[in-house]
């Protein structure tokens, strides 16, 4: 336990360093909430750059959806600092089974989750 990281990566950041690799001429600067300049994607150079292959809404599709689901999404890419810790006296056997019970519904643990998964 002394070697876990206690801040989660900001996935949208690693996100737009991502396609930065990909499309170097796609990414931009603007000023962040902090007041400092960050990387930013410009998407109608990377519409172009995609051509034809970009799903837009005008088209059918099949999709999972729910309300609040773009605020779900912009959630779990942000950095936390939260952290899973086991309770040691309310699990059986800690110190010799290879099982996990996670019982959770706050979506910045489930963020922790799957980095700690991830192995990032």
């Amino acid at each position: 336990m002394d070697n876990l990281k206690m801040q989660c990566p900001d996935a949208a950041s690693e996100n737009v360093a991502k396609v930065a690799a990909l499309f170097p001429h796609c990414v931009t600067e603007q000023i962040g909430k902090n007041g400092k300049p960050e990387l930013a994607i410009d998407f109608d150079k990377l519409r172009i750059e995609l051509g034809d292959k970009i799903a837009e809404d005008t088209r059918e599709r099949y999709q999972f959806t729910w309300p609040q689901k773009r605020l779900a999404l912009d959630l779990a890419n942000k950095s936390t600092n939260m952290t899973l810790r086991p309770v040691r006296e309310g699990s059986v056997d800690f110190d010799n089974t290879e099982n996990l019970y996670i019982e959770v519904i706050i979506l910045k643990c489930l963020r922790c989750l799957e980095t700690r998964i991830a192995g990032r």
